[in-house]
């Protein structure tokens, strides 16, 4: 079976189900495994450049409140020599990798039968099923148990260890400038590691919101994450926050991997939680 993931988070399920082997296309964006996928052909581009681009230039070339349907390119023909039996995809959000609609056309317009699975997860619960879902698709479907059940062991060892202790107020940003709350799992990953979640419910989409409305929530801790920026990045647009009114009355500000921990909903989620549990209770 060969393998297209055009989101990052499909690669990290093929790679958590021992299937990188058979992975004959990735995105842009795909970077783990470190070094695993260097031999991979790239079949999307951005239209964007992000390391030029400020936060609020990146907001505005993408349309606002996650509107970019064309922030992303698939090259039709790296697909077709790619020659794949299953593309993975998504529908819930445009800003995070090429559109549904734009695969499901590419894909129709080639030769073979080719599967088009679409990942839309929105809270914890909705990886897991993801995996397992996948484990079905890619013919290992006890691999794909197998692993769900060592990631809902660690997801509750996670709450195990921090049970009992005091629980901080958590803010967490996913987009600096404007600024936009964490929503969908990473609520469930503050209350997992021992945190009260502001701003945001678990599963939820969520909207541009104000700084006065971060300051009025009294986090004791912010987390910054904003989507698809390494920390090194973020810590270049603090100044967008570090004279705000308020900013020096929150007793704990963290930056932290957006990519890697935070923003992709696959496997590594958990990894996320067992960090915040380090940082608000080790």
């Amino acid at each position: 079976m060969r393998i297209v993931s055009l989101l990052p988070a499909a690669t990290d399920f093929v790679a958590t189900l021992g299937l990188l082997p058979s992975l004959a296309g990735r995105t842009h964006e795909c970077d783990w495994p470190p070094g695993a996928l260097d031999d991979v052909p790239v079949v999307t581009s951005s239209a964007i450049d992000h390391d030029v681009l400020s936060s609020r230039e990146i907001s505005a070339a993408v349309g606002g409140e996650h509107r970019g349907s064309a922030l992303y390119s698939l090259d039709a023909a790296m697909l077709a020599a790619a020659e794949p039996d299953v593309v993975l995809t998504q529908d819930l959000c445009d800003v995070c990798a090429v559109s549904y609609r734009q695969v499901s056309e590419t894909v129709r317009a080639l030769d073979g039968d080719i599967q088009v699975v679409s990942l839309e997860p929105r809270t914890l619960d909705g990886i897991f099923t993801c995996l397992a879902t996948l484990g079905e698709v890619l013919g290992v479907p006890e691999r794909a148990a197998h692993e769900t059940r060592l990631l809902q062991e660690r997801w509750e060892a996670v709450r195990v260890r921090v049970a009992g202790r005091p629980r901080p107020r958590v803010a967490a940003i996913e987009w600096l400038d404007p600024l936009w709350p964490a929503g969908h799992w990473v609520p469930e990953q503050i209350d997992a590691a021992g945190g009260i979640p502001l701003l945001a419910a678990a599963g939820e989409h969520t909207r541009p919101i104000t700084w006065d409305a971060v300051a009025e929530a009294r986090p004791d801790v912010l987390l910054l994450m904003p989507c698809g920026f390494p920390p090194e990045r973020t810590e270049a647009e603090l100044r967008l926050l570090t004279g705000l009114p308020g900013w020096d009355d929150i007793p704990a500000v963290h930056v932290l991997d957006g990519p890697a921990y935070f923003n992709r909903p696959g496997p590594r989620v958990v990894d996320g939680a067992e960090i915040l549990a380090e940082l608000f209770h080790g």
